[in-house]
């Protein structure tokens, strides 16, 4: 059997998931820029349930959150494998760490536009 035709296993998909968390949990304790995302969303569900926003207002927030976090779980991913394969300064190598990072500020912005146009309304 091809290794890319695999059976469904329930011990290789818990194992998958224990990978996954392993990940989350680097770039949770080791990514300054991710604990201040952390403390940014906890700040905007908190102020979400003060404000009871609605259900769609939710789904925004919800949605902005992750994306934010998933860039930025993906620019560590990215600058740890350029490390890996250019561990001396190369342009190509700073300009794929810049554009991931460019990645995640456009999520975070975006995030902050959701925000504003869910909070501000509320708040004035």
């Amino acid at each position: 059997m091809s290794q890319w035709k695999k059976t469904f296993s329930l011990q290789r998909q818990i194992k998958s998931f224990q990978y996954a968390f392993k990940g989350l949990s680097y770039v949770f304790r080791n990514e300054s820029n991710m604990q201040v995302h952390v403390i940014a969303a906890i700040v905007v569900v908190l102020a979400g349930f003060f404000f009871q926003i609605s259900r769609l207002e939710w789904v925004a927030v919800v949605g902005a959150i992750s994306l934010v976090m998933t860039a930025e779980a993906i620019n560590t991913s990215i600058e740890a494998i350029v490390d890996l394969v250019s561990p001396k300064q190369h342009e190509l190598a700073g300009r794929a760490k810049d554009v991931a990072a460019g990645a995640v500020t456009i999520s975070a912005i975006g995030a902050v536009i959701i925000g504003v146009l869910i909070f501000l309304p509320k708040i004035v």
